[in-house]
């Protein structure tokens, strides 16, 4: 399989430290493609109408794309414990979890627009600091609702690569007043499958 990825993207990077820990990594090939909204991939539109990665490709088979869905498909690949529980609320739980992840990396996202990326006259404070809101309002969240002691699932995933992401492009922090988070979010950095997928490179518009 392919991995159509990018190595300054959250949610490319969700996928392949997903595969890591599913023991999947390996039969990855990863193929770094450069995308933004302005700067149209023919190749990854090929393989993904809205012209995002990752975008997994697989021999004989459609593409999958979308960090979650290509989450989905390869928990249904290894024979190991299921990284997205199967069902109860443990299942929601982690699906909750995922979705405030990829909820603060959407916000970090229009955070840079509204501060570095879009040209300045056209900038929109409000827009900015809604999206800041949203960012620290998500942060205490997790301070208090993450499950830091369980086994690993797919949320954890989530919310570490956004978190790393979000210090990586030096958007609002998560640290002050949030011991919980902060402390698990170290210990959870320092597994392989963080260390062995790092964040470089710039957008490039």
């Amino acid at each position: 399989m392919q991995l159509l990825y990018q190595t300054h993207s959250p949610y490319a990077r969700k996928a392949l430290v997903f595969a890591h820990e599913a023991g999947l990594a390996g039969q990855l090939e990863v193929i770094h493609h450069e995308t933004s909204p302005t700067n149209r991939n023919e190749a990854v539109y090929a393989q993904n109408p809205l012209g995002k990665v990752p975008v997994l490709l697989r021999p004989g088979l459609p593409p999958v794309f979308d960090s979650d869905v290509i989450c989905e498909y390869l928990d249904s690949l290894h024979t190991g414990h299921p990284l997205i529980p199967l069902q109860g609320e443990a299942r929601w739980h982690a699906l909750r979890v995922q979705a405030v992840a990829k909820g603060m990396a959407d916000s970090g996202i229009a955070v840079r627009w509204e501060t570095s990326r879009r040209p300045e006259a056209l900038r929109y404070p409000p827009l900015r600091d809604g999206h800041t809101q949203k960012l620290l309002a998500s942060y205490d969240w997790l301070e208090q609702e993450l499950d830091v002691g369980g086994a690993v699932h797919v949320g954890h995933i989530a919310v570490a690569t956004s978190l790393s992401w979000l210090e990586f492009r030096e958007l609002p922090g998560f640290r002050d007043q949030r011991p919980k988070l902060t402390a698990w979010y170290e210990a959870f950095i320092a597994r392989p499958s963080m260390l062995a997928t790092p964040l470089s490179g710039e957008t490039q518009d």
